[in-house]
């Protein structure tokens, strides 16, 4: 088992180009189902959360590749990230092709 202040501390690796992307700040759950459906990695910039450019990574659970001592490796794609100032999505994860 693994707790959020476990998460907190690894850094979180985008295995497309190898970037560090920022280490976990937060979990999207779905109380229905009882499962963590995303990580949710504030972009550079931000200092404890409050000051940058207002974005954060937003990564399906399913995108996590292996989760190690140090780090998350993660699969994602260029522009993932949702703006936090008004909650729109830049790319929606979770949102289904037509």
């Amino acid at each position: 088992m693994l707790k959020i202040s476990e998460f907190q501390t690894k850094d979180v690796i985008n295995i497309y180009d190898g970037k560090k992307l920022g280490t976990v700040q937060d979990l999207e759950i779905d109380l229905k189902q009882g499962r963590v459906e995303a990580l949710v990695v504030p972009t550079t910039g931000k200092f404890f959360g409050m000051f940058g450019n207002g974005t954060e990574y937003i990564i399906p659970w399913n995108n996590i590749i292996k989760i190690g001592l140090d780090v998350v490796l993660v699969k994602l794609e260029d522009r993932a990230y949702r703006t936090i100032e008004n909650n729109s999505d830049e790319y929606d994860p979770f949102k289904k092709k037509n």
